[in-house]
């Protein structure tokens, strides 16, 4: 079934939260319907692409990591099934390759985790017609370097002698980099 704009509900309308961080997953259903949407929850890919099938949603915010997969394949259903719905990825783990990688699938907009309701709302509901805020908190340099590693450690399978060689990178230091927690 794929809606169109002249079949969709009145806006907000039906929006369909995909995360596998409970507590988080609640308070944001709960600030989304206090703004009018009609919410429905989902904390894996297969629930959500159960509730995607029945209901096509009308706006989405899907979350990169859950358990079960990967949120990419959530918003590609979604562009199916509703090709004028407005999708948000949303990850704490942030990098280039998979933001334009949800942009190609869909998405309207991706932010950052920890992202508040306004924010997320704001990115919603923005139509383009405006440029969005640059963000108050950007990541820092260090940061976006850990994030890299991180990508290519994980795409490599946690291999770390496979992730030194194609950083170009000693695999003591790397190896001493992965120890440490996440910069600011």
């Amino acid at each position: 079934m794929t809606l169109t704009a002249e079949t969709m509900p009145n806006e907000p309308g039906y929006l369909l939260l995909v995360d596998d961080d409970r507590p988080f997953l609640i308070r944001l259903a709960r600030a989304m319907e206090s703004r009018g949407f009609e919410i429905q929850t989902a904390d894996s890919v297969a629930d959500a692409l159960t509730l995607v099938n029945s209901k096509p949603p009308r706006y989405a915010v899907v979350d990169m990591r859950l358990g079960d997969g990967n949120g990419l394949d959530v918003i590609e259903a979604i562009q199916k099934s509703n090709p004028d719905a407005r999708t948000l990825m949303l990850t704490g783990y942030g990098n280039i390759t998979t933001a334009v990688t949800a942009v190609k699938l869909g998405a309207i907009d991706y932010l950052a985790k920890p992202a508040d309701a306004d924010d997320i709302y704001a990115a919603l509901m923005n139509e383009g017609e405006k440029k969005a805020a640059p963000p108050e908190n950007p990541m820092s340099a260090d940061r976006v370097r850990w994030e890299h590693i991180q990508r290519v450690y994980e795409l490599c399978d946690r291999n770390v002698s496979e992730t030194a060689r194609r950083l170009n990178m000693h695999r003591r230091t790397l190896q001493r980099i992965l120890a440490k927690r996440a910069p600011r």
